[in-house]
């Protein structure tokens, strides 16, 4: 397994790190393989299982074994121990058995499960990689692993299927209520003009900045489920409630739940996440910090199963199954005009932007088809670097994930992190010059004078416990270096302050 990522991890081909993996699943047994293929798609099978930093930190003084010895199963099942170690005492609980499995693994297998349990595995053997080696290794249509996938939402039980029943056993796979279905997700577009000439007349929506949900309802029960695909539904009552008042009693709903201010404003995306995963409360902050539903689309109805319809049809049956005041408000046009007011008429009302929707698009779960694009204002920030990480996979050798800071009144302010939008010219060029300012090293970061300015990038800014300034970047990417600015001239930590008190409608 080990060997497998590193293996996958220096490579840059797409094609060599999909037979690599292919060649993994196909010489384990379908059960270590449903694990090892959950693995490279970057989490354990039992998602976050309580183990940061900290708990990596403190089990990580413990002597290495010498000798490779525990297996993919002894490993998962005691992940599954860590994961089941809840309620007082469970911190230390999880620490201590997380200590006692890095006592059996050789030094390389505990640097890969550290950054396993991180979600930092950076071998670029993401879902779409895994999902092609699954269908490699069993040798059946890639369509028909990304079906059953669509439907279960589950790599492992789509890796052991395939591996063990072939196309056969996916067949078996369909659309079940209480089962989640991977989010479709949407590709960028420069303005509405660009998405007009990509898609031509389409859906404009909205796009607001909470929390994406997809609701499932039979008679009475309801679920509710993150894009994630966790269960959320105790969190929610007040959406069970609203779900629950429909006169269609057989639903899956997609859609958001967001905070919204008594002036009817959207509150900041991490206002409404305070909601999410609370267990105690619950009650009082449904009252308190209210969450609304608004929904998107529907994936079945009333027995109907609609995923495989086109968009427009979704939207009419939309239309006819929910009332106004929880759908997204859409417009269908194809005059670049009207999507621009459109999209100001969004912005005017506090939300991000808009989504354009092609009308032939039927549901394409997971993957960032071209069949939704999202259009929404880009700000940028001069920022100074801090420190770099040294890359893997195809940028291995190059410093590359940057750390940011604006200017504070003594010294530099961490906003967090970016490696995206650097070319393979930008990262040797950066590299040289940042081993020139360097002024110390800590594990796999380089820390360097405050001196080098680049234009950054990104979409909103939230609040943040991890950072001393207390805020962070949201999907930041380097825009540019800035050689004409010194430290001197970067933007200063009240004005990122201005920016994110202005986005949430506060007082600066």
């Amino acid at each position: 397994m080990v060997d497998a990522w590193r293996e996958i991890a220096a490579t840059p081909s797409r094609t060599a790190k999909v037979e690599r993996i292919a060649v993994l699943l196909r010489t384990a047994s379908p059960d270590d393989a449903a694990v090892a293929a959950t693995w490279l798609a970057g989490e354990p099978v039992q998602g976050r299982i309580g183990i940061g930093w900290a708990g990596i930190r403190s089990a990580g003084d413990v002597e290495p074994a010498t000798l490779s010895s525990l297996t993919i199963a002894s490993v998962h099942a005691m992940f599954s121990g860590i994961a089941a170690a809840t309620g007082r005492g469970s911190a230390a609980r999880r620490t201590s058995l997380l200590r006692e499995l890095f006592g059996t693994v050789t030094l390389s297998e505990r640097e890969f499960l550290s950054h396993l349990l991180l979600g930092e595995l950076r071998q670029g053997a993401l879902d779409g990689l895994v999902i092609d080696a699954i269908a490699r290794a069993a040798a059946v249509d890639l369509a028909a692993v990304r079906r059953a996938l669509l439907f279960t939402g589950s790599i492992p039980e789509v890796a052991r299927t395939a591996l063990a029943e072939g196309e056969a056993g996916l067949e078996r796979f369909g659309l079940r209520l209480f089962t989640p279905l991977q989010p479709m997700l949407a590709q960028t577009a420069d303005d509405v003009d660009s998405a007009i000439d990509r898609l031509g007349t389409a859906g404009f929506e909205y796009k607001l900045d909470g929390a994406r949900i997809q609701v499932h309802r039979l008679e009475d029960e309801v679920r509710i489920f993150t894009r994630n695909l966790n269960d959320v539904t105790d969190s929610l009552p007040e959406i069970v409630a609203t779900v629950r008042g429909l006169s269609a009693t057989e639903l899956i709903l997609d859609g958001e739940a967001i905070a919204v201010g008594k002036n009817g404003r959207p509150l900041p995306f991490q206002t409404t996440m305070k909601r999410f995963g609370r267990r105690k409360e619950v009650e009082r902050l449904s009252e308190t910090l209210p969450l609304r539903c608004f929904f998107f689309d529907v994936l079945r109805a009333n027995g109907r199963t609609l995923i495989d319809q086109p968009a427009a049809r979704r939207f009419e049956a939309l239309d006819d199954l929910l009332p106004g005041r929880l759908r997204v408000p859409r417009v269908i046009t194809g005059d670049p005009a009207g999507a621009g007011e459109f999209l100001r008429e969004a912005r005017r009302a506090g939300h991000e932007g808009v989504i354009a929707k092609a009308l032939d698009a039927s549901w394409d779960a997971g993957a960032r088809g071209t069949g939704w694009l999202k259009i929404k204002p880009v700000h940028t920030l001069d920022l100074v670097v801090l420190a770099a990480e040294w890359g893997h996979g195809r940028r291995h050798g190059w410093l590359s994930n940057l750390h940011l800071g604006a200017r504070g009144p003594d010294g530099f302010v961490m906003l967090g992190k970016t490696f995206k939008g650097l070319t393979d010219r930008t990262l040797e060029w950066q590299t040289r010059e940042l081993l020139a300012r360097e002024v110390s090293r800590s594990a796999h970061v380089v820390h360097v004078r405050p001196e080098m300015v680049v234009e950054i990038a990104f979409n909103d800014i939230q609040r943040s416990s991890r950072y001393a300034g207390g805020l962070a970047l949201r999907f930041a990417r380097v825009r540019g270096y800035r050689p004409d600015k010194s430290a001197a001239d970067a933007d200063t930590i009240e004005t990122v302050r201005a920016i994110h008190s202005a986005a949430a409608g506060e007082p600066a």
